[in-house]
């Protein structure tokens, strides 16, 4: 069952990865335009919009639209790829900032430290 379920996916991604191009999407325009001349000669509205709808727009947007969502799906993973090193690079900041900010403390507590002693030293002479 495992390789039925590969296979299927193997084929469904290389269909998915055709009709998602222009020039499938050309390939669509073309078929249909095969059968426009027929539709005309009829000189019926309704089969010549049908023809506009049911031939031509669905064949040739399916793969229009595709494309689309893959433009845009590319777009959409670039900027998360921009925000994603934008977000590391603060985190790096970040980092450095509190590493910087624990020297400073640590350096901060033996200053207070050195002032306890020296007040002890001057309240001991009293």
């Amino acid at each position: 069952m495992n390789r039925i379920n590969e296979f299927n996916r193997r084929v469904a991604e290389k269909i998915t990865s055709f009709v998602s191009t222009m020039w499938c999407a050309y390939i669509f325009a073309a078929l249909a335009l095969i059968s426009l001349p027929a539709a005309i000669k009829t000189g019926d509205v309704v089969i010549i919009v049908a023809w506009i709808a049911q031939t031509f727009l669905q064949l040739v947007l399916l793969s229009i639209i595709m494309v689309g969502q893959n433009v845009a799906s590319a777009s959409v993973e670039q900027k998360i790829n921009e925000t994603h090193e934008a977000s590391l690079g603060e985190f790096e900041l970040a980092k450095e900032a509190r590493e910087l900010a624990n020297q400073e403390l640590a350096e901060l507590k033996i200053i207070a430290a050195e002032i306890h002693r020296v007040l002890k030293d001057v309240e001991g002479k009293k």
